[in-house]
């Protein structure tokens, strides 16, 4: 597996990040995930939509609440084409627990916990801490990678306005 030394930091510190930076314009990876009912779930059960996917190290920590709780609070203005999913190594009892007291309803949790499969498809997985790194990928109607970030600092937000843009510019393509 590729290993990309020095990729990110969190909080000044150096990480290594698994897997390959992924492009726009590629087909997005496959990867399996659980849901917070420990269902498997797959990129192709959100075939259809546009899907941002929001990567997150763990809900409880103060950047990804904020982060997930504004893409929740945006997601009613999306449209029932556009998906939200929110992926972390948090386990999904957990990411459940986390949406219930935060009130969050819009976005759909989602665990790389048990085999970090998505983590080492879309070049997200932290070597030294077992978490993901902090990103945003829209993938279109066809699978295809639209719009990518990769956040240097894990524990800066992204760019939210690019991130929504890139997902209502998806539905056009």
């Amino acid at each position: 597996m590729i290993e990309r030394p020095e990729a990110a930091t969190f909080a000044g510190s150096p990480m290594t990040l698994i897997g390959p930076i992924v492009q726009v314009g590629e087909t997005a990876p496959p990867f399996t995930v659980i849901a917070n009912d420990l269902s498997i779930k797959t990129l192709a059960d959100y075939a259809g939509k546009v899907r941002l996917i929001s990567v997150v190290p763990s809900l409880d920590t103060p950047v990804c609440d904020m982060q997930t709780r504004r893409f929740n609070q945006e997601a009613a203005a999306l449209g029932s084409d556009i998906v939200i999913l929110t992926i972390s190594c948090d386990l999904p009892f957990a990411q459940a627990r986390w949406c219930g007291s935060a009130g969050v309803d819009r976005v759909i949790t989602l665990s790389d916990h048990k085999h970090e499969e998505f983590g080492r498809a879309f070049g997200a997985l932290i070597k030294e801490l077992r978490l993901l790194s902090r990103a945003i990928f829209v993938i279109d109607r066809n699978d295809r990678v639209t719009y990518t970030e990769y956040v240097p600092e894990i524990t800066s937000e992204p760019d939210y306005d690019q991130a929504l843009a890139a997902a209502k510019a998806a539905l056009d393509q």
